[in-house]
């Protein structure tokens, strides 16, 4: 029997042990973010038939909308025009506001039996920390990530550098990515050594920055938010310097969008990105591929990412009760392990590793545990009442100063004051 029939049965046996389902069909409208990049829409579909295929009265209407933006706008504007939708993939770091505005409602009004609840505890705990608040579960992890350092072994032979030994510390760092810029005849800069993104989600890669000082971004509860210490002062001239005093970088800003790419064309022989580009840098580099851990400073470590299942406030009970179905099916220790094999996200559980499937894979492919590690090490993405506002001020800030329009103190100063009135403004709305 191969590795679908086995997902497939075990799906049956699921579904068939989840209780409440009717036998009448079930129409389900799934909305889900493609933001990496890569064959993802094939690989949600093949998931989505399986799931029907062991759940014959259910249809799955997956709807593709784009980056994490785009589906939450779709899907809340699908919800106030009438129409009804049972779950999606949204940022986790949208929890918050989802649930302050009654648009989700938790996992737990659904967990019956033991069997339930063991999923529900299955998950990693620095997963949950952008999935839980107040004492239960709005959002259960599946495209999840963290922050990881991809580089280039080759261009660290050819440099007199150790492949096997990447970068422990900002100091390292640092050093090693200078002695990888590679220069042409005519001074131009044939290779840099070292790229971070910085549009698309420049307060991800700052809060890596932030916790590899010592430093969080905000308070658990969301409520207050930390931008502007000594300590986050310093990771932001830091990462400036990379590129103004160190030029181990380019100047100004970088695309999140192209950087893949341009790691792939090896115009860089470092760079930090998702783990979700795992397999796609795996399948396509030219060279051979090291990936490792981000560099400590006060201490290591990398904020998770991602997207969270959630369950929407909308439709009858049975749809609702088939929902939490798809999302068990969808996060299940195969199902999770085949996700990431495929993509290169983070499995969302030690259940997925454990898997024999997860297991073959890591020995052939070890750079597939990076991220799972770091996890040990990882702290909760930025998440406040109104998260958008707060992280476009942040955002703002981190680009005003790599462009060179602010320094490191006089935006972040900026971004702490503006953050505070919105939240202040927020928290007043929600008594």
């Amino acid at each position: 029997m191969d590795f679908k029939s086995k997902l497939s049965l075990l799906g049956l046996a699921t579904t068939l042990a989840a209780a409440n389902v009717s036998a009448e069909q079930i129409d389900l409208t799934m909305y889900y973010p493609v933001a990496v990049g890569g064959s993802l829409t094939k690989i949600v579909d093949g998931m989505v038939d399986d799931f029907e295929e062991a759940n014959p009265g259910v249809n799955v209407k997956a709807i593709y909308a784009g980056n994490y933006n785009d589906t939450r706008v779709k899907a809340l504007a699908a919800l106030n025009a009438g129409e009804s939708v049972q779950t999606s993939v949204m940022f986790s770091i949208d929890m918050l506001a989802l649930k302050n505005s009654g648009v989700i409602r938790p996992f737990d009004d659904f967990v019956k039996t033991k069997e339930d609840q063991q999923w529900l505890d299955s998950f990693y705990p620095a997963l949950m920390a952008n999935g839980q608040v107040d004492g239960k579960t709005y959002g259960i992890p599946f495209q999840r990530s963290t922050i990881v350092m991809y580089y280039n072994k080759d261009a660290f032979r050819d440099a007199g550098l150790n492949p096997d030994q990447p970068p422990k510390t900002w100091d390292e760092m640092a050093d090693v990515a200078s002695k990888l810029v590679k220069k042409s005849a005519d001074g131009n800069t044939d290779r840099w050594g070292l790229m971070i993104p910085s549009t698309g989600y420049p307060y991800w890669m700052f809060g890596a920055l932030a916790k590899q000082q010592g430093e969080t971004l905000m308070n658990s509860a969301g409520t207050k938010v930390n931008f502007n210490s000594k300590g986050m002062v310093e990771a932001l001239q830091y990462w400036r310097d990379l590129g103004s005093k160190y030029k181990v970088m380019p100047e100004g800003t970088i695309e999140w969008g192209t950087l893949r790419q341009e790691f792939l064309e090896q115009n860089t022989a470092m760079m930090w990105h998702s783990t979700g580009n795992l397999a796609a840098v795996m399948q396509n580099a030219s060279f051979d591929v090291g990936v490792a851990q981000l560099p400590a400073h006060i201490e290591p470590g990398s904020p998770t990412g991602g997207g969270n299942f959630y369950l929407i406030n909308s439709g009858t009970d049975a749809e609702q009760q088939a929902a939490y179905n798809l999302v068990k099916f969808m996060t299940s220790p195969e199902r999770s392990a085949q996700w990431s094999i495929t993509t290169g996200y983070v499995g969302v559980s030690q259940a997925s590793y454990d898997t024999a499937e997860m297991k073959e894979h890591v020995k052939n492919q070890p750079q597939a545990l990076v991220a799972r590690d770091q996890l040990k090490v990882a702290t909760a993405e930025l998440a406040t009442y109104e998260s958008g506002r707060v992280r476009r001020v942040l955002d703002d800030a981190i680009q005003a100063t790599l462009t060179g329009q602010s320094t490191a103190k006089e935006a972040l100063d900026s971004a702490q004051s503006q953050a505070e009135r919105v939240l202040r403004r927020a928290n007043r709305d929600s008594l």
